[in-house]
């Protein structure tokens, strides 16, 4: 099997001419822009995971329709440095790992290495028991066999690999879609106020600790550390540019496509909360485990709900896996220009989450832990990312403005904070009590 790392550069010659004659002005249209699509489509799905899905729930459950506004804004976040990473590669034709191994000191490259590769582990055990969950609980069967047939499934999709990144691209933008029909369909079956919802995502408003503390959660899980090296990689030397005109129309392209992919996912996730305040708020507002919301939405929404939700985290586990692992062996790749075959990485990636179900550990409380990993990693990308694509010497004209450059510190120092938060959290120390 091809690597992952490199499969980005694999084009049809059908596919070249096609965007070459879109850079040249010859080809104009909808069906232009499509080809130059799939990089945020694929990094869209780290928006999506399973790990999105418990803070969701939770939010929902517990505070109605107050902290939609928390998703909106952690997904204006990630919107800003999706696009940020992907520039970084259009421009430099490296990715994010291939550029702090080139340009900062070796002690903090390794160090980078190791906290991005725990990061990506982390975040496969977040995916992969997302997926198994859901399977275990559709068919009936154990959480282990639910595991086996995430494996399997997910080592086939891999496969897709070897065609190049377009096959891929196309079935992970099938199961965004499948993600996102899922949930129109819970929001056409769950009683929703509208009114109150669209309110509540432009009004800001923490009622109490616990609310805080699920907004960190929120925060947290949906910026993702992989996908910020992931998005680079995917869109470096992808489109044949042959001048700084066909440059820019690529970030064109690129940027129209993150904003788009992105509002995809923001809209998923804010169906998600909408879900879970609509069903469980009134009189099921302690709901905030994937399979408590699962068993309570049969009585309350039918069992047409409750196998749409499923099917949902199914698509989302399995998809998630899959980007994970690409990005994974983008992040080695880049760092210590070592690759592993694909197969053996994903083995590897898979087994603390055969481990945490083999010795009883529960789930859900595995999924929390991760995600406490995911905060510590999250500010390593983020700061090389703000780094990189403010300087002129990398970056050239294209070097960030003193406006996106301040917007994006302002990003940093938001999720410093909340992570900070949310770690001390995590040890006990409860800094929400500060607010009432």
């Amino acid at each position: 099997m091809t690597s992952i790392a490199q499969s980005n550069a694999t084009l049809t010659l059908r596919t070249t001419s096609a965007m070459a004659a879109v850079l040249e002005g010859r080809r104009r249209g909808p069906a232009a822009a499509l080809l130059f699509a799939g990089p945020a489509i694929i990094a869209s799905i780290a928006y999506m995971d399973p790990g999105n899905y418990a803070t969701n729930i939770a939010a929902g459950a517990g505070y109605g329709y107050t902290l939609i506004w928390v998703v909106v804004f952690a997904n204006l976040v990630a919107m800003l440095f999706q696009a940020l990473s992907a520039k970084l590669g259009i421009v430099t034709g490296r990715n994010l790992a291939e550029l702090s191994r080139d340009h900062l000191p070796l002690p903090l490259v390794i160090a980078m290495w190791i906290v991005s590769e725990l990061a990506a582990m982390a975040t496969d055990l977040a995916e992969f028991l997302g997926g198994a969950i859901g399977l275990s609980l559709l068919f009936g069967t154990s959480l282990m066999t639910g595991m086996v047939i995430t494996a399997i499934v997910t080592y086939a999709l891999l496969a897709l690999d070897r065609g190049g990144f377009r096959p891929m691209e196309l079935f992970i933008g099938g199961l965004v879609a499948v993600i996102g029909l899922c949930y129109l369909a819970e929001l056409l079956i769950a009683p929703v106020d509208w009114g109150l919802a669209l309110t509540h995502a432009v009004t800001p408003s923490l009622p109490d600790s616990g609310a805080l503390t699920i907004a960190v959660g929120i925060v947290g899980a949906t910026v993702m550390p992989h996908a910020l090296y992931l998005h680079s990689g995917l869109t470096k030397n992808r489109a044949p540019v042959r001048n700084e005109a066909e440059r820019r129309r690529v970030l064109s392209f690129s940027n129209r496509e993150v904003v788009i992919a992105l509002a995809v996912a923001g809209l998923v996730n804010i169906a998600m909360v909408i879900m879970a305040a609509s069903a469980f708020h009134v009189g099921h507002s302690d709901v905030a485990e994937i399979a408590t919301a699962y068993h309570t939405l049969t009585p309350l929404l039918g069992g047409a709900a409750a196998a749409v939700f499923l099917v949902s985290l199914i698509a989302s586990g399995v998809s998630s896996s899959v980007v994970g692992t690409m990005a994974g062996q983008m992040i080695m790749q880049g760092f210590v220009r070592f690759e592993m075959p694909v197969w053996l990485r994903r083995l590897i990636t898979m087994a603390p989450a055969f481990v945490v179900v083999a010795i009883g550990t529960d789930p859900t409380h595995a999924l929390i832990m991760s995600q406490v990993v995911l905060s510590i990693a999250l500010p390593v990308p983020m700061l090389a990312l703000v780094h990189f694509t403010s300087r002129r010497d990398i970056m050239g004209d294209y070097a960030s403005t003193r406006l996106v450059g301040s917007l994006a510190k302002a990003g940093v120092a938001v999720v410093l904070v909340l992570n900070v938060i949310l770690l001390a959290e995590a040890a006990g120390i409860s800094l929400t009590s500060f607010l009432g």
